[in-house]
């Protein structure tokens, strides 16, 4: 998709979106594609992720109604169309880099195809969680040495591979 140059865009009225501007910093992928996570807006709970292009995330910035790009329909669906589980746009942003979506909706009804709450619920994995470092905290001094003694032993692997691609 091209972008829009300053002499072929007009400015969105004052108070309105100017979707011209959006799609300029947004960077699709090699497939023309867009991440874009869907997070219940008061709760922040993370509900699924899926996929744009250049249409659909005008569609979802213009209707207040989120649109997707399905890879494997190759067709363009908006939440809720079959199932009544739609999602309305409350916020949207491009992060730090235009390569993701962060979008902010009202979620009515099951967000994931499966009828659950979120795309997330069904497998969690119990990762080994990580050391906060926040003051105050009560840290046992034993875990904050082996921490410690982890991360310079990660360190030297991660310097060693740096050096490794030098030779």
């Amino acid at each position: 998709m091209s972008a829009a140059t300053p002499e072929t865009r007009t400015a969105a009225p004052e108070g309105q979106l100017d979707i011209d501007a959006v799609l300029g910093r947004a960077t699709f992928n090699e497939k023309g594609l867009l991440p874009a996570i869907i997070q219940q807006f008061d709760t922040r709970e993370v509900l699924m992720l899926g996929w744009m292009d250049a249409e659909a995330l005008r569609r979802t910035y213009t209707t207040g109604r989120v649109t997707f790009w399905s890879r494997s329909r190759q067709e363009y669906w908006r939440k809720g169309d079959t199932s009544g589980h739609a999602q309305f746009v409350r916020e949207a942003a491009l992060d730090c880099d235009g390569d993701t979506l962060l979008v902010q909706v009202e979620q009515i009804g099951a967000a994931c195809h499966t009828g659950t709450r979120t795309c997330f619920d069904g497998d969690m994995l119990a990762p080994v969680q990580g050391f906060s470092g926040v003051s105050g905290t009560a840290i046992d001094s034993a875990a904050a040495t082996d921490s410690a003694a982890a991360t310079s032993s990660a360190t030297a692997d991660i310097e060693g591979e740096q050096n490794n691609g030098r030779e």
